[in-house]
């Protein structure tokens, strides 16, 4: 939502002030101009990039203008997960899980969080851990430092759609001057032509310049940050996981420490009081 408002003030400013000092916008289009610009900055990204971090790219930028879903109610489910999870374990054993873990599409448990589960990250990263929990006694420190190897390495890929992006950023204010360059050879051309045309040819030439400093600034450039702050979102998310896993692992799957500290973990914009999570829980208890 904000981005299409974001985009919408951009035009509405840069434009507008065109407008207001009686501008004709008119004289901005050139497709020309555009097709130099951004085909080349296009080409640039095939250049530098693998295919993987193209496709994620695409991937990552149809899904700009939408919301990531990562709010108070959504970590209220994981939490209710978390809970289900340490509850069965704390009452029954550790190793009554392993038929859950090992086929999570069948499993009661998960189904009960199929919004949550959903996200095969998530999925897969539970678990990989409590699977890990269950075949390897680890020392907590040793369990913690395994499951951050998978963050970051899942948090670096994310991040590569926003480093691409960036650089394509980066290199439209000069890929304007390459537009603005070949107009200006273009004008050259044309000395001998009345002084309207020549403005006319020169007007187009400085609009390459302009075009690819405003899409760097206005609109490339703050979608690489988008993408960025994407990336740290979901880190947040997974770290929330991350938090309850290795204190109930610590603690013996004391549920309510480990919840509590996953509780702890999540943004305060985003994070659910403490009374919220109990009657969440109190719910739960009361369907189970």
């Amino acid at each position: 939502m904000f981005v299409g408002i974001g985009v919408a003030v951009v035009l509405v400013a840069v434009l507008g002030g065109f407008a207001l000092e009686h501008g004709n916008v008119a004289l901005l289009w050139q497709p020309i101009e555009m097709m130099i610009i951004f085909g080349a900055a296009l080409g640039g990204l095939f250049i530098a990039s693998p295919s993987h971090v193209v496709k994620s790219i695409f991937k990552d930028l149809s899904k700009v203008f939408s919301s990531s879903g990562i709010n108070k109610e959504r970590y209220l489910a994981l939490l209710m997960l978390l809970n289900s999870i340490f509850y069965k374990i704390k009452k029954e054993g550790l190793i009554t899980i392993e038929d859950d873990v090992d086929n999570p599409g069948k499993s009661k448990l998960f189904q009960a969080h199929q919004a949550i589960m959903a996200d095969s990250e998530v999925s897969v990263f539970i678990c990989d851990t409590i699977r890990t929990m269950i075949t390897a006694n680890y020392p907590p420190h040793e369990m913690e430092a395994l499951m951050e190897i998978d963050l970051e390495t899942n948090h670096h890929e994310r991040m590569e759609s926003s480093h691409a992006v960036e650089k394509v950023a980066d290199s439209l204010p000069g890929l304007g001057i390459v537009a603005a360059v070949l107009g200006i050879v273009l004008t050259m051309n044309d000395l001998g032509q009345p002084a309207e045309i020549l403005g006319h040819h020169i007007g187009a030439a400085l609009c390459g310049t302009f075009l690819g400093v405003l899409a760097c600034y206005g609109f490339i450039g703050p979608v690489a940050v988008t993408l960025a702050h994407r990336a740290t979102e979901r880190q947040t998310y997974m770290n929330v996981i991350k938090t309850g896993l290795l204190a109930a692992y610590a603690s013996d799957f004391m549920v309510p420490f480990a919840i509590e500290s996953a509780r702890r973990s999540i943004p305060a914009g985003e994070c659910p009081s403490f009374n919220e999570v109990d009657e969440a829980i109190k719910k739960w208890k009361a369907k189970s």
